[in-house]
């Protein structure tokens, strides 16, 4: 949830990164303890090109790196070829040697689970997909929601107390 960013619906990544490091403290808290801000637009020198990722973190938990990509939109395949290759890029150039591999993360607007499924499915980099909300649902929407889960939390444990066929 990035609601604290009080973004506009119509936001560019640009705009959205320069939320997220005004914000950075409610950011980082977002996603847990542990996390240290690095840098944001870091650059990256492959060969005689620069690259800039939007967002890196350490984890210190994981003990890695952390790159961030911020999209606005929804996820396409070819998000996760940039985060390979910026994983990469870290691992070979800035990454330390008592560090473990980095680690990516890519926040969408929104996502397909089949596409990211799909996408996912052979990368050999440890990433993450996730998309972001810039506001809560509807209260009502979200006690629906958890009344649903509760009532499936109910069958199941109903069918497990039965004998049901539990593997």
């Amino acid at each position: 949830m990035l609601e604290f960013l009080d973004s506009p619906e119509n936001h560019k990544e640009k705009d959205l990164r320069k939320a997220i490091v005004g914000n950075l403290k409610n950011f980082i808290l977002e996603f847990g303890k542990d996390f240290t801000f690095v840098d944001d637009e870091c650059r990256l020198q492959v060969g005689n090109r620069d690259f800039f990722m939007d967002l890196l973190f350490f984890n210190h938990e994981l003990h890695c790196l952390v790159a961030i990509e911020l999209k606005i939109g929804e996820f396409e395949p070819e998000h996760l070829g940039k985060m390979e290759f910026y994983l990469e890029a870290l691992d070979r150039d800035v990454r330390k040697a008592d560090e473990n591999t980095s680690v990516g993360l890519i926040l969408c607007t929104k996502k397909d689970s089949a596409v990211v499924e799909y996408s996912l499915s052979r990368i050999l980099s440890p990433a993450l997909i996730a998309d972001y909300n810039l506001h809560l649902p509807n209260k009502k929407i979200l006690e629906n929601k958890l009344r649903e889960l509760a009532e499936l939390a109910d069958v199941e444990g109903l069918e497990d107390d039965d004998g049901g066929a539990e593997v």
